[in-house]
């Protein structure tokens, strides 16, 4: 069924982003892998208008610094109103993510709500992109 004109919802470019948000923390203990999830993670899917839900999870070894965790929250809310892709999101978020925290390992997993009958789980690991 065609969608009536004027009646689409609009949404904001990934230049909306908003990795300027992601802060640090110095690190020098011993090293360990840390583990953030959230099961609210939500962007725009750029062809139908809709929300795109997902469960994310991020693990990383840090290499001398931490993510903030109030700024990682701020960050990850930016995509509210964002379209992109499902797959295109989680690369965006692993290489912001590496960009501010030169980790010594990084992987960043999504699994996106079924949307027709299809679950779709994307995952970035540094330890098979070699970085």
């Amino acid at each position: 069924m065609p969608v009536p004109e004027g009646k689409t919802f609009g949404f904001e470019s990934e230049k909306s982003v908003r990795a300027d948000f992601l802060e640090t923390i110095d690190y020098g203990g011993n090293p360990q892998e840390i583990t953030y999830e959230t099961g609210e993670f939500s962007a725009v899917c750029p062809f139908s208008g809709l929300p795109d839900i997902a469960r994310l999870e991020i693990r990383y070894v840090p290499g001398g610094r931490l993510v903030e965790l109030k700024s990682l929250k701020y960050y990850l809310v930016s995509f509210r109103n964002v379209g992109i892709y499902q797959e295109a999101a989680t690369d965006r978020i692993y290489k912001d993510l590496w960009s501010c925290l030169k980790p010594r390992r990084l992987t960043v997993k999504t699994v996106y709500n079924v949307r027709g009958g299809i679950l779709s789980t994307c995952v970035m690991d540094s330890e098979t992109m070699g970085g």
